[in-house]
């Protein structure tokens, strides 16, 4: 079996049960050592072979999968396997080759971030929506139709941002750009390398974002999030989740005025 690992942000106690199972009873561990946290690995057994990969190609993991054809193999991901974890080619080649696989899903550093400012990112009267995207450069080819920050700016909402603190000039100047819903004070958060030891939590807003990611370093591994939700007030000044509303009648509550 070979199973697709999310190893959470980056905090060992972060794994789910379910992932450090994985670990526990692995032979193989490939894992992303430019993106995991090396404490992660306290969780695999003594006698595991343990395979670094920020070095290697798609042919050369798939080449150890091969080469251990009744193993049980871990490949592990930085965060949840859903989004910008490259698990699709991989996957692809255990079908094509007949090997059983699963995915074990893992702590996002979306979750992780909101929960390290201490705020919902789904605020009633502020914003419902959440948009994962990111700033495309030397990867612009993976983007798909419409698939373009400049278009989801405008809509507005909340953005998390992966991958895009590289260029925080053109990323500042895309979400400030025409047509964005976004304005200069929009609220904004950097959080850089969340749930480690030296994790940085920085409240900015988009006018400033360019400028805050340059005095501080910081080009990987760290989420960009906009949007009015991340005020500090936002969660006090707009209406209350209905949900917990006593005029608002659920399945297992009638409502009261």
């Amino acid at each position: 079996m070979i199973s697709f690992v999310g190893a959470g942000p980056g905090a060992a106690d972060l794994l789910t049960f379910r992932a450090a199972d994985r670990l526990a009873k692995a032979d193989v561990v490939l894992w992303a050592g430019s993106l995991v946290s090396p404490d992660v690995l306290d969780h695999c057994r003594a006698g595991a072979l343990r395979l670094d990969t920020k070095e290697m190609t798609l042919e050369q993991v798939v080449e150890v999968f091969a080469a251990h054809s009744d193993a049980a193999i871990v490949r592990l991901h930085s965060g949840d396997p859903a989004w910008y974890s490259a698990i699709g080619e991989q996957i692809a080649w255990c079908v094509a080759n007949d090997r059983p696989f699963e995915v074990v899903p893992g702590v996002s550093s979306v979750s992780a971030a909101a929960a390290a400012l201490g705020v919902e990112l789904t605020v009633p009267g502020v914003s419902q929506t959440v948009v994962l995207s990111r700033l495309a450069k030397r990867t612009a080819k993976s983007l798909g139709p419409g698939d373009d920050l400049a278009a989801y700016a405008a809509q507005g909402g909340l953005l998390a941002l992966f991958l895009s603190a590289g260029d925080p000039a053109r990323l500042q100047a895309t979400l400030l750009g025409p047509g964005s819903a976004y304005h200069t004070g929009t609220p904004a958060a950097i959080v850089h390398r969340v749930s480690r030891p030296d994790e940085q939590l920085i409240r900015t807003t988009v006018g400033e974002i360019a400028d805050t990611l340059t005095a501080h370093d910081i080009r990987t591994t760290a989420l960009v999030l906009v949007g009015d939700a991340l005020a500090p007030a936002a969660g006090t000044c707009v209406g209350r989740s209905h949900v917990y509303d006593p005029a608002f009648a659920t399945a297992y509550r009638d409502a009261t005025s």
